[in-house]
């Protein structure tokens, strides 16, 4: 009887021992299939689509996208205005709403007008006092113009120059290229000044001053010039609107026809008018100031380009 107490039991273990091992078996056949399920390519569904063409920059946006982060509109209205053929590229009108375009050099304009696409960019209007020589360090321990541009964070310079005892409309930047243009003399930007001189000037001295006179430099002419108000204690006022960039050119104009120069004021340089800004302060640009800037300095470039 004991024997066959043993063989039911030796039988037991025998069924118990043969059921873990078919469930080891359907644990490895299961890991297996799990492995072969994996994918051989990741997707990440976290970006969106990007329809970029063969070729393209991975800093190269859409058009759209671009042109409504610099503030011209909201995408939906960009994009009409990309179908409707009012968008240029690089001087090129597109109207396919796939166009990619590189923000930190391609040139791209509305209705004509560029937009302003690098933001790291930066435009002031500093209405600038007497007294301040514009530089950014003077060894001689003059007023400069840092006292006016320590509150940007960007390392700003000055286009052009104003001489020391001349107020007015100084362009402070961190764009060299626009800087480059607008400065540069064979560019020829347009500047009116409001000069109040010594005596009484005539309807004959102005044409002079339009006609053109000699200076010790060569010749030069105003291309506009008028006087404004009337004469008043032995001076005048006088407007007068030129595209050279000869150093202390004013002064030395009126001086040559009989008229020192004992206030001078920039009250224009460019599409950029002074307006009411206080002396002494500083403003940035309004979106339609850099877009007639950035205009006024890209036709310029190409006007040179073509000749």
């Amino acid at each position: 009887m004991s024997a066959d107490r043993d063989r039911q039991r030796d039988a037991r273990s025998g069924r118990a021992g043969g059921d873990g091992a078919d469930r080891d078996r359907r644990a490895d056949r299961d890991r297996r299939a799990d492995r072969d399920l994996v994918p051989d390519v990741v997707i990440d569904w976290s970006s969106e689509p990007s329809n970029r063409r063969a070729g393209d920059s991975p800093t190269r946006e859409r058009l759209q996208k671009v042109l409504a982060a610099a503030g011209v509109a909201s995408r939906r209205v960009c994009e009409q205005l990309i179908v409707a053929g009012r968008v240029s590229v690089n001087g090129v009108v597109v109207t396919e709403l796939g166009t990619r375009v590189e923000p930190a050099t391609d040139h791209v304009a509305v209705d004509g007008v560029a937009v302003q696409l690098d933001t790291s960019k930066r435009y002031v209007m500093l209405n600038k006092p007497t007294g301040v020589v514009s530089t950014m360090s003077d060894e001689n321990g003059r007023r400069d113009l840092t006292e006016f541009t320590a509150e940007y964070d960007e390392r700003l310079f000055n286009v052009g120059r104003l001489d020391a005892e001349t107020s007015g409309l100084l362009l402070l930047t961190n764009d060299g290229e626009l800087a480059n243009v607008l400065a540069h003399p064979r560019y020829g930007v347009e500047k009116t000044y409001i000069a109040q001189v010594e005596g009484t000037v005539t309807p004959a001295t102005l044409q002079r001053l339009k006609t053109g006179i000699e200076l010790d430099d060569g010749p030069i002419a105003v291309d506009r010039a008028k006087i404004v108000g009337a004469p008043s204690k032995g001076r005048t006022m006088v407007e007068v609107t030129l595209h050279s960039g000869r150093n202390r050119i004013v002064r030395r104009m009126l001086a040559a026809v009989g008229h020192p120069v004992t206030a001078l004021v920039r009250r224009s340089f460019g599409p950029l008018h002074l307006g009411t800004l206080p002396l002494g302060r500083t403003r940035e640009l309004t979106d339609a100031e850099r877009g007639a800037l950035l205009t006024l300095a890209r036709t310029a470039q190409q006007s040179e380009e073509t000749r």
